[in-house]
């Protein structure tokens, strides 16, 4: 049985050539987010935003929430995704970051597809429970700050409708998760998520050693809750 194949960066050239289906737009956001000194590392690696988007045309998602915007390249390949009517609802802290998202959604046509909720994420997830309601969602991102991974988890998880999806970003940190030596906060709150994700009964998961690590989670039926 063949084992897990080490990713080195001649086979990650080649899984783009064979599968990553680009563009101007998306290849001058991630140019731009690239001049960014410090930052870049945030931005998704373009073959997990083309896995989100799968996953909303997979999934048949009409409402998508996304918990960390930085400079709009998730929320724009999740939006381009959308079937007529759809909606992406992403939360973000910083309007000058996206200020930049806001640029290439318009450049994408995918802006009126967008709405931009400044502010503390989880203020905004209260918000959107109280004005939308529990199972108003069908699909929900989280990548934002580690330390509130488990609210924004738990927030989500009431907002995504019982055979919805949640899609979690970083759960490998870095490689961090594993290393017995890093106690920072960030990697702390991310062991505990996973610990949390592996034991709960209210989603069936998987963990994938994709980018910097991706948690899938399909929220169960309420019947298969009891």
């Amino acid at each position: 049985m063949a084992g897990q194949v080490a990713t080195s960066p001649e086979l990650l050239d080649y899984v783009r050539e064979m599968s990553l289906r680009d563009d101007e737009v998306l290849a001058a956001l991630r140019a731009e987010t690239a001049g960014m000194p410090m930052l870049q590392a945030m931005l998704v690696l373009p073959e997990e935003a083309q896995l989100l988007a799968l996953l909303v045309r997979l999934t048949g998602a009409s409402r998508v929430l996304e918990v960390g915007t930085f400079t709009g390249y998730s929320s724009l390949c999740m939006a381009r995704a959308l079937p007529p009517g759809g909606r992406v609802v992403t939360c973000d802290i910083s309007e000058r970051w996206t200020s930049v998202a806001a640029r290439y959604w318009e450049r994408a046509s995918v802006a009126d597809r967008i709405e931009l909720r400044l502010g503390d994420a989880a203020e905004t997830l209260k918000t959107l429970l109280a004005e939308a309601g529990p199972d108003s969602f069908d699909l929900a991102f989280i990548d934002a700050d580690k330390a509130n991974y488990r609210t924004y988890y738990e927030d989500a998880l009431v907002l995504v409708r019982p055979g919805g999806t949640l899609v979690l970003d970083n759960t490998l940190y870095f490689g961090r998760v594993v290393d017995p030596e890093a106690q920072d906060p960030d990697t702390l709150a991310i062991r505990e998520l996973n610990a949390l994700l592996r034991d709960d009964d209210r989603v069936e998961i998987s963990m994938l050693p994709v980018a910097d690590g991706i948690t899938i989670a399909h929220k169960k039926a309420e019947r298969n809750q009891i």
